[in-house]
């Protein structure tokens, strides 16, 4: 067996780490794909949700910061709630030259399977403070029952 120094070894022999390396750079690119910069997805217009509920009501919370109420739209269709909507950016002069752009602007549509049925005439929405919070009420029929037990 031959040892070779490390200051030796030839440039064709893979150094440690070099696959962990490439892996990172595979992986950034990825990324920075979805990041706005090129790819299809923008992450940044596609709200993040809450959805919760409690004996009544069904609770979605959505963070849409920057969006107007007038660009925004819910609607409920069957078991789905959708949210749809436009977050418009400040128009820059011409000439203008970015250092970083983090900031996306554009459409989006968010579909949400609703787990129980609602009553679609009693649902209400309030934006405020880029907190969208919709109220959806539980329908009738998915309402908890209490059922007396009787004896013979």
């Amino acid at each position: 067996m031959a040892v070779i120094r490390w200051y030796d070894r030839p440039e064709s022999t893979p150094r440690a780490g070099q696959a962990m390396e490439r892996l990172q750079r595979e992986v950034n690119r990825i990324f920075s794909d979805f990041s706005g910069r090129g790819g299809s997805l923008r992450a940044a217009v596609f709200p993040p949700i809450n959805v919760s509920e409690d004996e009544e009501n069904l609770y979605i919370r959505a963070e849409l910061p920057g969006i107007q109420a007038a660009d925004m739209e819910v609607s409920v269709e069957g078991d789905a709630l959708m949210i749809r909507g436009e977050r418009k950016l400040d128009k820059t002069g011409e000439g203008v030259n970015y250092h970083r752009r983090e900031r996306e602007g554009g459409s989006f549509r968010r579909i949400v399977a609703l787990p129980v049925r609602i009553d679609p005439e009693g649902v209400s929405a309030v934006c405020r403070n880029g907190v969208l919070s919709i109220v959806l009420p539980k329908a009738r029929e998915a309402l908890p029952k209490q059922i007396t037990v009787k004896s013979d």
